[in-house]
């Protein structure tokens, strides 16, 4: 984008903010847990005495929690992406994109559409809700031979890769080669590590027997503390008893010290032959953050417990991407859960409105009410409202959850549901997405990554090239012709 067209286009957007009987402009970054609700929140309260703007890469919003369970083929990935348009009114409107340029002090904001175009416009209140993406810790081969698990098209990469090997130790005559293919490990045992192992194992296991292999496949699961550390023992210990009894090579208190073409070398000396490396050890903010030039606390931004920004009242920041004091913990900071992104959500929509004359501000207050663990087959963890369950009552209680808590698709879940206890899981390879496009590095682990479609790099001319010293889009493109 030209100079010009810069100019031409913030002159617009200020010709905008100033047009008489204009409705208040939100922008609201991110569609996830947060930015969903947030959206949600505002629109039910002020509906079409606001303009809501969403911007995000996917035009719907995804239930994480469910993602293992299309990895390992019991759900169809549109059952747990519910799109934006059907679940939200009218006065919400979706720009696809990524945010590459956010100025704070004019209120404006920037992003690139998929089709490389960029676009801007000014905001009488944001909401930031970026969400995070793969933490990824200094160990050598990472980044290369390892795969996340944050969105449809690691869920997808993953249950092609794993028929794959499947399919590929049938053909082996080489007993390594089979026993490296059969296995699968997975670093970091909390809720993802936890739930993919449980749900991959089970699906591996069915996949081998259906393929007339003799030898069951072996998952690893790699965590330096305990398994699902930091929640409740009930579910830390039926997690961890439940994965064992399935043979499940649990190894705590250890770690991934190198990754390689063909394995995986642990601090304790072992060295794991295997063709698939899950890397699940947690998540940071969003960087999107560390470039606002605002107070952050380990990459989030630091909100009061109204979840406004200090020195910007009109900005408003929760989920992932927000430092939210946690009141029952003076002192301490809410952790990153989708539980907590989805209250912060509701109350940063409701903020917002109370700002613009609709309602009261509220404080940011939780109560844990419980948590589900699902592990595969007829087996969760269960505690609501401090009740523990585990086996079949949990696993009613855990599904009965997810569905309440999906803002669509309900019903086409549960069917599917149905159907993986009636019918054999489909297992034909679509090969539609390939490990380069599921980088671990990636900053947008929500949509494929490719060198000639979205998402780009940043804008020609935008403050992200201009401070990395970026070559504009043309001469790029020229560069690779």
């Amino acid at each position: 984008m030209t100079d010009d067209t810069a100019a031409g286009t913030r002159s617009a957007a200020e010709r905008d903010r100033s047009a008489p009987g204009r409705p208040p402009k939100v922008v609201i970054v991110g569609s996830g847990f947060a930015g969903f609700k947030a959206a949600q929140s505002l629109s039910r309260r002020m509906g079409d005495a606001v303009d809501i703007v969403v911007v995000s890469p996917t035009n719907y919003f995804l239930y994480l929690p469910l993602l293992p369970e299309v990895a390992a083929g019991i759900l169809e990935p549109r059952r747990i992406s519910v799109a934006l348009a059907a679940a939200l009114p009218a006065c919400v409107r979706h720009a696809p994109g990524e945010v590459d340029e956010l100025d704070l002090d004019e209120k404006r904001i920037g992003w690139l559409d998929p089709e490389g175009v960029h676009h801007e416009t000014t905001y009488d209140r944001l909401v930031i809700a970026a969400g995070s993406v793969h933490k990824v810790l200094p160990v050598p081969g990472v980044t290369q031979y390892a795969q996340g698990f944050r969105g449809v098209p690691e869920a997808l990469y993953l249950r092609d890769h794993l028929i794959r090997q499947i399919e590929l130790a049938a053909m082996s005559d080489d007993p390594e080669e089979r026993a490296a293919r059969l296995t699968c490990v997975v670093v970091g045992a909390g809720y993802t590590g936890t739930e993919v192992a449980a749900q991959g194992q089970l699906f591996m296991k069915e996949l081998a027997a259906s393929r007339g292999l003799p030898e069951e496949p072996r998952w690893v699961l790699v965590s330096r503390g305990e398994v699902l550390a930091g929640l409740d023992p009930h579910l830390a210990h039926t997690a961890d008893r439940v994965l064992r009894e399935r043979g499940v090579d649990v190894r705590t208190h250890e770690q991934v010290d190198e990754a390689t073409g063909d394995g995986a070398r642990l601090a304790s000396g072992d060295h794991i032959p295997t063709r698939t490396l899950l890397w699940c050890v947690g998540v940071r903010p969003d960087p999107l953050i560390d470039e606002l030039g605002v107070e952050v606390d380990q990459g989030r931004l630091v909100v009061d417990s109204h979840l406004r920004v200090p020195g910007y009242p009109e900005v408003f920041a929760c989920g992932d991407a927000a430092a939210v004091p946690d009141l029952s913990r003076p002192g301490e900071y809410t952790a990153m859960t989708a539980q907590h992104a989805e209250r912060q959500g509701k109350l940063a929509g409701r903020n917002v409105a109370a700002s613009l004359g609709h309602g009261r501000e509220k404080r940011y207050k939780h109560r844990d009410l419980g948590f589900v663990v699902d592990l595969g087959g007829f087996e969760a963890a269960a505690n609501p409202l401090g009740v523990k369950l585990t086996g079949k009552p949990a696993h009613v209680v855990a599904r009965g959850y997810h569905l309440i808590s999906m803002p669509g698709n309900r019903i086409r879940t549960a069917v599917d549901w149905t159907l993986d206890v009636l019918l054999k899981r489909q297992t034909a390879q679509l090969g539609l997405v390939r490990s380069p496009a599921v980088p671990l590095d990636s900053a947008s682990p929500e949509v494929p990554q490719h060198g000639l479609g979205f998402p780009h790099a940043a804008a020609p001319g935008s403050r992200r090239n201009e401070q990395h010293g970026e070559q504009p889009q043309e001469q790029r493109q020229e560069q690779a012709n």
